[in-house]
């Protein structure tokens, strides 16, 4: 690929592993994209409770694929870089050589520690994990799921000789190195102290013993080595091309929509819906996650629902695997609130607010009346109620300038779907603001590529906004009476969802 003139172009290329896919970008240093390239996964749900995928099958054969792709549309002389982010935190085990020794523990969907978490915050003191880590334990942390497969599989763990998160073991593939950055190690609780910005050496040996190798700890721009020629072979990369670390998607996509200060709001529309909000300090916000920021020594207030495209895709498949555009229009023509019908999304528990892995999901008020355009949009409004809960906390915690409000930024898939952007837009009363980019964290990491490889300065922002998603007052006073039901559904429902969770649990005889 040329340019006028002749020259070939810079081309950073970005890839993103998310929960359904892995999408990749070839981008050039203004945030001109050439080429695009996505391959679809699926995780396996092996039980009740567990998100687990196979790093080598899943990951590193998407990365290789999709890496081939797009060195084919642009050319191998172009590409200047190359960074890989991903869902998170993950949990990958391996040997010393970097080969998985089990399947990786996906992030907060992945509720099988919740024993541990009890232990260890016990063991540790809440107070004392707050005061380092900046949150509570909950199934989002890797600390609890790495203590998980000491102690339920102790085999397993006795071969394991080091631990990653995803893209960092994505980066170890491709350059032979073992990092970890310092956004994915913020949400290793209670394993990283995010107000030293340092490893917390004593409660790492009390959560894995000393048999595992600790990862070197760096900044997601960070170049961490070059494409080995094995790593060549299979991608398509040019042997000796620049890696930067990356970090956990919702953060790149933070850094590729210009989410920078304190009154900026990202939020991810992707298989979960995501908020993070930079802050100036260490704070501990109840409910929230205080973890480290993209740039080196900022820090983030953070959240996330356990569901969000992949609760629509659950419906759009139990619907008979009608066209989305079909079935979208058929819940655009459903009146705000469903016509009485109510959806707890929490099909694979909760995250915030509720932070209940037991949790399931809720149909409330379900007629003979109701079709299938119900269901998808008492899916959208209960996913836009779970998103105005996590806004209502992060309003609780100071901002610079409180007198005007908050810029919520709309990025990821899902907001290629008006109905559903307007919908959040609506329940939450909130404006948002919408990229024209909306690739996601992929296009983030070719940006971080960039910034690592010095191509661009630290603060440039590739974000252009595209559309404004404005709420409609009409729908207000009803949204607000439903989201009075909506919070209370939870209370009211916790102890049944338990027991069936207990009941389904129980081997049969």
């Amino acid at each position: 690929m040329t340019v006028p003139g002749g020259a070939v172009p810079q081309v950073f290329v970005g890839l993103d592993v998310g929960t359904g896919s892995t999408k990749g970008v070839a981008v050039t240093g203004d945030g001109r994209v050439l080429a695009t390239a996505s391959r679809p996964h699926q995780m396996d749900l092996p039980r009740p409770g567990w998100a687990e995928m196979d790093p080598e099958g899943a990951w590193w054969a998407d990365v290789a694929a999709v890496s081939r792709e797009l060195v084919e549309a642009v050319g191998a002389d172009a590409v200047a870089g190359v960074c890989v982010s991903g869902m998170g935190p993950c949990l990958v085990l391996t040997d010393a050589e970097g080969t998985p020794v089990r399947p990786a523990i996906l992030y907060g969907i992945d509720g099988r520690s919740t024993r541990q978490i009890e232990a260890l915050t016990d063991r540790l003191g809440a107070d004392a994990i707050r005061a380092r880590c900046g949150k509570d334990l909950t199934t989002q942390a890797v600390g609890p799921k790495l203590l998980w497969v000491r102690e339920e599989e102790p085999e397993v763990f006795a071969r394991a000789r080091r631990w990653w998160g995803l893209n960092g073991w994505v980066a170890g593939r491709l350059t032979g190195e073992y990092v970890l950055d310092h956004q994915s190690a913020s949400q290793c609780d209670p394993l990283y102290d995010v107000s030293a910005l340092d490893w917390a050496h004593h409660w790492v040996a009390e959560v894995a013993g000393d048999g595992l190798e600790l990862p070197r700890l760096v900044w997601p721009h960070e170049v961490v080595g070059t494409v080995t020629a094995a790593a060549a072979a299979q991608t398509g990369l040019p042997e000796g091309t620049p890696v930067s670390a990356g970090t956990v998607d919702a953060w790149a996509e933070a850094f590729s929509a210009g989410v920078r200060g304190t009154d900026d709001v990202m939020l991810m529309y992707g298989s979960t819906m995501f908020l993070v909000r930079p802050i100036e300090d260490f704070t501990v916000a109840p409910g929230l996650w205080t973890t480290v920021g993209v740039h080196p020594g900022s820090r983030t207030l953070a959240a996330g629902t356990a569901t969000g495209g992949s609760l629509v895709r659950w419906v759009h498949d139990l619907t008979g695997d009608a066209p989305l555009g079909g079935l979208e229009a058929e819940a655009a023509a459903v009146p705000a609130g469903a016509e009485g019908l109510v959806l707890l999304p929490y099909f694979a528990g909760e995250r915030t607010p509720v932070q209940d892995p037991r949790a399931s999901g809720v149909a409330v008020g379900l007629t003979l009346r109701h079709g299938r355009g119900h269901l998808l949009r008492a899916a959208y409004e209960g996913i836009a109620f779970g998103v105005r809960q996590i806004l209502e906390l992060l309003d609780t915690v100071p901002r610079a300038h409180p007198a005007s409000a908050p810029r919520l930024v709309a990025v990821g898939g899902g907001t290629k779907s008006a109905l559903l952007t307007q919908v959040v837009s609506d329940v939450s009363g909130r404006t948002q603001v919408v990229p024209e980019e909306t690739i996601g964290a992929s296009y983030g990491s070719a940006l971080l590529s960039a910034v690592g490889t010095g191509h661009v300065a630290p603060e440039t922002d590739w974000a252009r906004i595209g559309r404004v998603v404005e709420p409609d007052p009409a729908t207000r006073a009803r949204y607000d009476r439903i989201h009075g039901v909506f919070t209370e559904l939870y209370a009211d429902t916790a102890r049944h969802m338990h027991r069936l969770a207990d009941i389904a649990d129980t081997p049969e005889p």
